[in-house]
């Protein structure tokens, strides 16, 4: 049990950390319920922009290397366009092309947010359907998903906000088991029993602190892990050293393109083919398209992978040769890669399946709603707390001194 003065300390630690951090906590959990869903969600607001023509009798087939290849010599030929940086490739039969390109930074500072255009073209027809900015913040049809994603993780601020956001995931991790501490009851099956009820009437404190109390309890598990996952994908530096100690890590190095030779760059279309020659049982999703500097870097999905959608497979292929440089498989991960392999499916629920994403977007709501029982919990306590001028006035008067 608890001592009285170390449960007052950790109350004060709850009770200050949830003050200072809870409007990022709020706000990761109002838009991390909708980023959950941003691929349905942004397609029903766009389908205008995100959603192939020409689909009915089609199945989500992968689309071929060659067909990406046209893909990007489609973009290549159109002016105002040129090579993507790369490219996404359409994953269900009415999906699109998704081509990247960076766009420079005109202020470089720590808070500044990185802008990408995105050009979506129809996958049966190659057809141009719109452009936006991925990163410029607008409530519009077309930027409002991608607003929230940058909000929930950068807080519009960059690489301050990046951080801000994994400082706060360690807070949340804490703040929570600090709470399930906190509402460790008696071992008696009475005390147990109150302490996971609701009681009172919903504008008493008693129903504040009993729901706080409750609802805290089921809650912290979740809130626990998709605070250290959030940790762990924001500031993975943080997390890496420890890590390493317990279990082992691959090489963070990047790969790099042998000596020119007078030769050109390979094609699109021979880069895809080796990569899946590599991995023959995995789905082609996205690539980035070599260059001079860089090799070209495909990225797969294998059937038994725990990531859905882009998969965590990455095949490495020289941008001159077409070597194979380097193959990062999930399924052969280090010990170590396979748990940083974890975060992002832990996250987004993605990892338990259609049940998973709900529970993940019904913990969303969770910080919101106990900032709402916990701020009435401490305003009605500050309330209670007589003031020092009344303390004095109810002071003991000292006895007067007999002469």
């Amino acid at each position: 049990m608890l001592t009285g003065l170390l449960r007052a300390r950790l109350r004060t630690i709850h009770l200050y950390v949830s003050l200072l951090f809870g409007a990022i906590f709020v706000t990761a959990g109002l838009t991390g319920v909708l980023i959950a869903w941003t691929d349905e969600l942004d397609g029903a607001l766009n389908p205008g922009l995100l959603r192939s023509r020409g689909a009915a009798g089609n199945h989500d087939v992968a689309p071929t290397p060659a067909q990406a290849q046209a893909a990007v010599e489609r973009l290549m030929d159109a002016p105002g366009y040129g090579k993507p940086t790369m490219l996404k490739l359409p994953y269900a039969a009415d999906d699109v092309y998704v081509a990247w390109y960076r766009k420079p930074n005109k202020d470089k500072g720590s808070l500044a947010t990185s802008t990408s255009r995105q050009v979506m073209l129809d996958r049966y027809t190659l057809d141009i359907l719109g452009e936006r900015n991925y990163g410029e913040f607008g409530l519009s049809r077309e930027l409002l998903m991608p607003s929230l994603f940058h909000l929930h993780r950068y807080l519009y601020a960059g690489d301050v906000g990046k951080t801000v956001t994994g400082i706060s995931g360690l807070l949340l991790t804490i703040t929570s088991l600090l709470g399930l501490v906190l509402w460790w009851p008696k071992h008696t099956l009475a005390s147990l029993r109150k302490a996971l009820s609701v009681r009172g009437a919903p504008t008493s404190r008693q129903f504040h602190f009993s729901l706080h109390r409750t609802a805290g309890f089921f809650m912290t598990p979740v809130l626990a892990v998709l605070g250290f996952t959030g940790l762990a994908m924001n500031l993975p530096d943080w997390v890496r050293p420890a890590v390493a100690a317990v279990a082992t890590l691959e090489h963070e190095g990047k790969a790099a393109n042998g000596p020119a030779e007078g030769r050109k760059t390979i094609s699109v279309a021979e880069a895809m083919d080796i990569a899946q020659q590599r991995v023959p049982q995995g789905r082609l999703t996205r690539l980035s398209l070599g260059s001079a500097k860089a090799p070209y870097e495909i990225r797969l999905r294998q059937p038994d992978e725990i990531r859905e959608g882009d998969g965590s497979t990455r095949v490495s292929v020289d941008a001159y040769s077409g070597a194979v440089l380097r193959v990062r498989d999930p399924l052969k991960a280090a010990s170590g890669d396979t748990f940083f392999n974890w975060q992002f499916p832990l996250h987004t629920g993605e990892a338990f399946g259609l049940v998973g994403r709900l529970l993940v977007s019904f913990c969303g709501l969770a910080p919101l709603a106990f900032m709402i029982t916990g701020l009435v919990l401490w305003l009605g306590r500050r309330k209670q707390r007589p003031s020092g001028a009344t303390l004095r006035n109810n002071a003991p008067q000292p006895t007067p001194k007999r002469i």
